[in-house]
């Protein structure tokens, strides 16, 4: 599922930039882009980000046949490389790479044990550990929602300069949350929608995180995963 205020023009434009981009630009050797060959659905609202507590992407959360949370919100096999990436080159360092992609075997592996062995899987967890590792929502939280959601709906409705200052205010309420960064960036500028938004605010936003000893992509807390 795609965050996207922006709906079928952020789809269509994300496509071409995909493919014609800086991030196609610099792939590995050997490594080829993808149409997606499932379907994709576009919370334009945010709603289901707002309902799990998702804050980037990509995260992932484990629902089973039941409708019961196994795994609350986590990044979906993602490392913490955005601030190792070269902002000129996009190029990410050997080491960092090879980690990225140690986690990102890890988890899949772990959705299939998962699929495999359901409620018996070691990567399930009780309702009592996920409700350990759910967030609560303060008024803080609920501000930056309300700010977001009315900045989305000025959007939509074709509001530009009134959407930036409640946009702005719910990143103010939740500066950690990059859902809501990246999409003020992109509806700020026709250019941008649909696009990586890899902005002189965005690296800046990724270095004052980093230096705040914080990370961009949160550490999984799973089974054969690094603890750094």
């Amino acid at each position: 599922m795609s965050l996207d205020t922006a709906g079928e023009r952020a789809a269509a434009s994300f496509t071409r930039s995909a493919e014609a981009g800086p991030l196609a630009r610099n792939l590995p050797p050997g490594v080829k882009l993808s149409r997606p060959n499932y379907p994709l659905l576009r919370d334009e609202q945010h709603v289901v980000a707002q309902l799990y507590d998702i804050t980037n992407v990509p995260m992932a959360v484990w629902i089973d046949e039941s409708g019961r949370v196994v795994r609350p919100a986590e990044p979906a096999g993602t490392y913490d490389v955005v601030k190792h990436i070269d902002t000129k080159t996009f190029a990410i360092p050997e080491e960092i790479t090879k980690r990225a992609a140690q986690v990102r075997a890890t988890y899949f592996d772990a959705v299939r044990d998962w699929v495999k062995n359901g409620a018996k899987s070691r990567f399930a967890l009780s309702a009592e550990d996920v409700a350990k590792r759910t967030h609560e929502r303060g008024e803080t939280a609920a501000r930056g929602q309300a700010c977001f959601a009315l900045g989305a709906w000025l959007w939509r409705n074709g509001k530009r300069e009134a959407s930036t200052r409640w946009f702005e205010e719910a990143v103010a309420a939740q500066p950690d949350n990059w859902a809501f960064r990246r999409q003020k960036i992109a509806v700020a500028d026709d250019a941008a929608i649909g696009n990586f938004a890899a902005t002189p605010e965005f690296w800046q936003a990724v270095q004052a995180t980093a230096a705040a000893g914080k990370r961009y992509y949160d550490l999984i807390e799973m089974p054969g995963m690094p603890r750094e």
